[in-house]
């Protein structure tokens, strides 16, 4: 039988790091949340190459006894924690004595420390596990920490890291959250020499929020406040019109720790219940505060996973307090009134004509009603029935005057705003998209046993076909048109040049996934790049979008990539169309005339390849006249 060893104190300091030490970003984490917890009001971070070869972090803390800095490195020493019951009373950041440990077992560390009542510092070097030296060294109050050459002797985990700007966007993410959680703290961010982050520490929360997350995320903030029981939660949340993808801008803080809790999210996510779409999920940042033995923040080695003991109190105070933070708060937007106008002086108005009196205005033509053809008087239309089946009118008694259609998302099943009246000459042909007409009658579609008969809850057009009565889904169908289009011209796509860029605000690690597949991005009809801290600068788009659903699209395909890193690019490409299909598709409830019903429905019935949406939903139900006899009893 195999004979039971005590493991060499080197290799015991190795596993012990592999479970604390991950990357360079559990290191500052690490780093960081002793300096809080040193109650340090200053702190500054410095990184090269993504973490790997250099960080660097120091602050203005109580520091370290020279006495006490040779057991800071010692697995399981700490000053936070003396007895078994201190772990019912955990308000520190860190408590097990094992970050300082760790980081040494595995990178070359040194420690730079005085105390208030200390004249000189103290200067300690160790390298992968071993004392170099400690010595007395020349600092100012406070600790400063460098750790260099991270896993250089463990090969077999520096291959697992990534490349250094996705370790250094990783880095960020670990900066912002503890920012957040302590606006108290001015925190100070250089990467590779440039300073990207600087927070003000004025313990406004709001003012941390725009310094972090940007001032565009911070407008859409309201503040609330709730409790319930012995839980208090406070902080901010996002306005329902802005909405996300997914909950990667969502923080909790327990304590004043970042942690994740389903318990918080659902709750807050009830809250909005009825106040925003489904599939679309509200920003926040929260703080829960709970009595210390009612949390066990000892679950994990990261410490982002905390137990409560009274789940249903946390719920009820983060869902009380952003519902009512809701209900007062979250008015309509103020739309100014129409033919409003400031008020001029006399001065002013008469600058204000001066520019309109040296125009010079066209001469009046007298015979230019002579010179234009006339056209007929439009009938007016006589209201629709909703208990008459309308056929087909004749092409007669189409009005000369009516829009033409050039391309089916000129007109067809678009937003609002992509259905531009362009009058086009009387004689040019109607197209579908492609620039290619409907196939002919003969061919595909047999127009004679066509008949349009209306829609069902601004959702399903319903229309006879063949002896078949066709139950479209608009949104199903043309989304999925419109995503066969997109990937048959994929690599020939076609943008628009946006008249203002479009900067887009991103989670650190969205912005990270953004970054890796910005040229996946840049092929698929977008014209985005690199706007730093955590933004995209979108300047083209695809055609099928507008202005204001680019941030949605971009942050949703960002949190794609996020969430799916091991997909390879064609799936990847697939997702930014399937993305862009669904945002630019018309949507169940808005309003379509008859004759977009109708010109989309023979379009759709001549592609019998168009089954299912690409979420996999079909696209239209078809009912024999049998069947509706059946169900009538008729046979």
């Amino acid at each position: 039988m195999p004979k039971i060893n005590v493991m060499p104190k080197h290799l015991a300091d190795l596993i012990a790091a592999g479970e604390v030490v991950e990357r360079p970003a559990s290191i500052v984490k690490e780093l960081l949340e002793n300096s809080v917890d040193a109650g340090a009001d200053t702190v500054t971070l410095e990184i090269r190459n993504g973490g790997i070869s250099y960080i660097r972090v120091t602050d203005n803390g109580c520091g370290i006894a020279r006495e006490d800095v040779r057991n800071a490195f010692v697995s399981h020493a700490t000053s936070k924690i003396t007895t078994a019951e201190h772990l019912n009373s955990i308000m520190t950041l860190g408590f097990r004595g094992e970050a300082l440990a760790s980081v040494a077992a595995v990178a070359r560390v040194e420690m730079l420390t005085r105390t208030p009542g200390e004249e000189t510092g103290t200067g300690y070097f160790i390298e992968f596990g071993e004392e170099i030296s400690l010595d007395d060294a020349g600092c100012p109050l406070g600790t400063t920490i460098t750790v260099k050459d991270l896993f250089l002797k463990t090969p077999a985990r520096m291959k697992f890291l990534k490349k250094d700007v996705t370790e250094a966007n990783l880095i960020a993410g670990v900066m912002d959250r503890i920012a957040l959680s302590h606006p108290e703290v001015s925190f100070r961010f250089i990467r590779e020499g440039k300073q990207t982050l600087m927070t003000s520490g004025s313990g406004d929360l709001l003012t941390a929020i725009r310094e972090v997350l940007g001032k565009e995320i911070a407008s859409q903030m309201i503040d609330c406040k709730g409790e319930s029981g012995a839980v208090r939660v406070e902080g901010f949340i996002s306005k329902p019109a802005f909405s996300r993808p997914n909950r990667n801008l969502q923080f909790f803080f327990v304590n004043d720790r970042f942690v994740k809790t389903g318990t918080g999210s659902a709750a807050l996510s009830e809250s909005y219940k009825s106040r925003i779409m489904v599939g679309k999920f509200p920003s926040c940042v929260l703080k829960i505060s709970v009595s210390p033995d009612a949390v066990d923040v000892n679950v994990h080695p990261a410490k982002t996973e905390v137990r409560f003991s009274d789940e249903k109190s946390v719920f009820n105070a983060v869902y009380s307090a952003c519902k009512n933070a809701l209900d007062e708060k979250d008015s309509p937007s103020q739309i100014t009134k129409i033919g409003s106008a400031p008020n001029f002086t006399a001065s002013d108005y008469r600058k204000w004509q001066e520019p309109a009196q040296q125009i010079k205005m066209p001469q009046k033509n007298e015979d230019f009603w002579q010179t234009q053809s006339v056209r007929p008087q439009r009938e007016p239309e006589k209201p629709e029935v909703s208990t008459t089946v309308m056929a087909k009118a004749p092409e007669s008694e189409i009005p000369e005057d009516d829009e033409r259609i050039d391309s089916i998302d000129d007109i067809l099943l678009s937003s609002p705003a992509k259905r531009e009246a362009n009058e086009r000459p009387q004689d040019t042909p109607v197209h579908t998209s492609d620039e290619k007409p409907l196939p002919a009658d003969s061919e595909v579609f047999e127009s004679e046993q066509f008949r349009l008969i209306g829609e069902a809850f601004m959702t399903y057009i319903i229309c006879e076909y063949k002896g078949k009565l066709v139950f479209i889904d608009k949104h199903a169908a043309h989304e999925r048109i419109i995503y066969e289009r997109l990937k048959k011209e994929s690599g020939e796509r076609s943008a628009q040049v946006l008249l203002s860029p479009v900067t887009v605000s991103l989670s650190k690690e969205e912005y990270s996934a953004a970054i890796e597949n910005l040229s996946l991005i840049n092929s698929s009809g977008f014209l985005a790049e690199d706007f730093g801290t955590g933004t995209l600068l979108v300047r083209e788009c695809p055609m099928e979008l507008t202005a204001e659903d680019v941030p949605f699209v971009i942050a949703e395909i960002a949190g794609r990539f996020l969430d799916r890193k091991q997909d390879v690019d064609f799936e990847k490409l697939d997702w930014i169309f399937h993305s862009v299909a669904c945002r630019s598709a018309i949507k169940s409830g808005d309003f379509t005339s008859r004759l977009e019903m109708e010109t989309f429905s023979k379009q759709l019935l001549s592609m019998p390849d168009i089954r299912y949406c690409p979420h996999g939903r079909p696209v239209l139900i078809e009912m024999t006249e049998r069947e509706l006899e059946k169900n009538f009893g008729r046979v």
